[in-house]
């Protein structure tokens, strides 16, 4: 059956709906991991995802996913039944974290088009040991064991009907949210799970497979079964309850009306009929004509309108009905598409500078009053729409706090320390495209305090320390930027002993001493290539290459990297980025016929300065003195070889940047002013300039290059 239509999209869905399902088993065993054992709720959730995941892979024809799933099921299905009370926990945490691990690579083989060939058979084993174990320690308890979970390869649905005196008869009504996708694959996973209990099984629409329109025709009449089992209503129940699932209606009915199938009527016990067939107007108009029927029975004004309860209990009025709550709907919409959207935004904010800033405005005499108040509305607007797909594009970190709480837990257990990751924060939202950069650092940088920094339980003990280290990784929104910090309750940092390795390393010249450098820069030296403190290279560190990685990917969203330390008190390394990539609020000037843009969080003065306030070294470096401090200059004509721009400081403007504590001057001819910029990269066939981070296009149809502080200060 699977091979006559079309995968497409269902497949996205398939990867959508069980990765969420993986990060929450996953999230629940670190939650739960230094617990005695899972209590009840969290066994029934993880059979469910395993039940859910050995379905939907059933489906799909992932036959290995699906075996390992029905495997760790079945421990779960155990468990649940059984109720056994040895069931040793750190080794089942560790089994559910192998068989995330093996799923999760199948998953990332799907997304890049191949095929998920990994083979499950050594992992299937190792569960099936286990789960003998703890059979055989629950028989030695005198416990008796359930019955088998038996799984069969989904290959058709329809049983021959064979009742028995036990056997019921139900008719079954699903209502799917009105955002939920796939509702015909949802649909045929709801049948699929009833396949263990069902003596005869009939569905309505039939072609929930071959057919994708059946997907608005189950969203808009809901889908209907009709269910020959032994089972009872609840168990029905919690068997097809899933995602996107509003309301269940499960009726039983008599072997006649089962057979009579879909036409028949569902009678209740008052008497009335349920009419699943008829659309919502009918019903409704049907219902409406009931009423005015009673009209002349309902009561009057004047009437008693207040029902007598029984004492003790508050009066309430009888026509009283409850509101329903209005339903939250959400849509998920492909990166792709929102990239694109978050282009059109950029072109759109271009189109209004090319508008607003015309030369053909400029025409002496010409009034334009009613064009500036349309123009405030434009921008107004054009403001707003900025804002919302912003936020659109704005995600919690929760599901990157959650991955380093995995690696956290992984990498102690390998350097056989006893760690403890602490979260705060970790709902703050950030732009999708940074969280995929920030990543890949904060893995190393929490690697780093695993292994650097947490000494071990031995030296903990001597510095009178708790034998559990504590590693906090905390997020928190503050001037348009992110700020993620690793901190460690370790043994800090000696900047002597840094200084030395870097010195022995050839990474800082020779003639230069550590009084040349700032408490800061000397801990930035664990960023340089090479530079390593461990001695020893081990698996997770040593080889010199971890926070220069760190370095690298956070300057490619604009951000920087700041270290502290105290020696025998702990380490804490800041991340500081952006909140959003695509727009910036940036100051436009002009250097010869150049026109450059730097960010304005980047500015803090702008300044007029004299020639008697500029000192000039032996060596070509400018210095320019302001309020009794001393600040390097940077001349963009000289840098980047510009012609026509001013030499006398006097006639052009001083501003002066911070980046990460540390101050210089840009000397500039003059400033055109802020505007919103649109930050697009440097094609890839240019050779890539220190000090320019992008570029953009201005009104004019110009275009104007965007300084990167920190590359200035290089």
């Amino acid at each position: 059956m699977a091979e006559d239509f079309s995968a497409d999209g269902m497949l996205d869905m398939y990867l959508y709906e069980n990765g969420q399902l993986l990060e929450q088993l996953e999230a629940t065993t670190l939650e739960k991991k230094d617990a005695d054992s899972f209590d009840e709720a969290d066994i029934n959730e993880f059979f469910r995802v395993m039940h859910t995941i050995k379905g939907s892979s059933g489906i799909m024809m992932f036959d290995d996913i699906m075996k390992l799933a029905h495997k760790l099921e079945d421990v779960f299905y155990f468990i649940r039944e059984s109720k056994p009370d040895n069931v040793p926990h750190m080794e089942l945490v560790e089994h559910i974290f192998q068989v995330s691990d093996f799923i999760s690579a199948e998953f990332d083989k799907i997304r890049d088009g191949g095929d998920p060939d990994g083979d499950a058979k050594e992992l299937i084993d190792e569960l099936d040991v286990f789960l003998k174990k703890i059979k055989n320690e629950a028989t030695e308890d005198g416990k008796e064991l359930p019955p088998a979970n038996v799984q069969e390869p989904p290959k058709q649905f329809y049983i021959a009907p064979v009742a028995t005196e036990n056997s019921k008869f139900y008719r079954i009504h699903i209502f799917y949210r009105a955002d939920t996708q796939m509702s015909n694959l949802r649909a045929y996973t709801a049948v699929y799970s009833l396949k263990e209990i069902a003596e005869d099984i009939l569905y309505k629409p039939e072609d929930i497979v071959t057919n994708e329109a059946s997907a608005d025709v189950i969203l808009a009449d809901g889908f209907q079964m009709m269910l020959q089992t032994q089972s009872s209503k609840e168990k029905i129940e919690k068997l097809i309850d899933g995602s996107g699932v509003e309301k269940i209606d499960i009726t039983e009915c008599t072997p006649d009306e089962y057979i009579k199938g879909f036409e028949a009527p569902v009678i209740v016990n008052n008497g009335k009929v349920i009419d699943l067939d008829s659309d919502v107007e009918t019903i409704e108009a049907r219902v409406q004509k009931e009423q005015e029927a009673k009209k002349s029975e309902e009561p009057k004004p004047g009437d008693y309108v207040i029902k007598t309860k029984e004492p003790g209990k508050p009066k309430q009025l009888a026509k009283t009905r409850k509101e329903k709550p209005a339903a939250q709907t959400f849509i998920s919409v492909n990166v792709a598409k929102m990239d694109m959207l978050m282009d059109l935004i950029g072109e759109i904010v271009i189109a209004e500078s090319v508008v607003l800033q015309n030369p053909d405005l400029k025409v002496p005499g010409l009034s334009l009053n009613n064009f500036n108040k349309a123009a405030a509305q434009l921008t107004k607007f054009t403001s707003e729409l900025q804002d919302v797909i912003m936020s659109m594009r704005m995600m919690p970190l929760t599901n990157t706090f959650q991955k380093m709480n995995r690696i956290v837990f992984d990498a102690s257990r390998k350097v056989g320390k006893n760690i403890e990751l602490k979260m705060i924060g970790e709902t703050t939202e950030v732009d999708k495209n940074i969280i995929e950069h920030i990543s890949d650092p904060l893995m190393h940088m929490i690697r780093n305090s695993v292994d650097h920094g947490i000494e071990e339980k031995e030296e903990r003990a001597a510095a009178g320390k708790p034998e559990k280290g504590v590693i906090t990784l905390e997020a928190k929104n503050e001037g348009g930027k992110v700020f993620l910090s690793v901190s460690d309750d370790g043994k800090g940092m000696d900047p002597d002993k840094l200084f030395a390795k870097a010195k022995k390393s050839g990474l800082i010249p020779p003639e230069k001493t550590q009084s040349d450098y700032t408490r800061k820069e000397i801990y930035q030296f664990v960023t340089y290539p090479g530079f390593s403190t461990k001695e020893k290279v081990t698996e997770l560190s040593g080889r010199g290459v971890g926070m220069d990685v760190v370095v690298k990917n956070i300057q490619s969203v604009g951000g920087q990297l700041d270290i502290d330390s105290e020696l025998g008190k702990g380490t804490t390394m800041t991340l500081k980025i952006p909140l959003t990539l695509a727009i910036i609020e940036g100051i436009v000037m002009r250097v010869g016929e150049s026109i450059f843009v730097i960010e304005s969080g980047s500015i803090k003065e702008f300044l007029n300065v004299k020639e008697s306030d500029m000192v000039y070294e032996p060596g070509g470096e400018e210095y320019v003195m302001i309020r009794g401090e001393c600040f390097p200059v940077v001349r963009l004509s000289r840098k980047y070889h510009l012609e026509h721009a001013k030499e006398d400081v006097s006639d052009g403007i001083m501003i002066l940047v911070e980046h990460e504590d540390k101050k210089m001057c840009v000397f500039v001819d003059h400033l055109i002013g802020g505007q919103e910029i649109v930050v697009k990269p440097i094609p890839s066939y240019i050779r890539k300039v220190p000090g320019l981070s992008g570029c953009t296009q201005l009104g004019d149809g110009s275009i104007a290059l965007i300084i990167d502080v920190g590359g200035l200060l290089i």
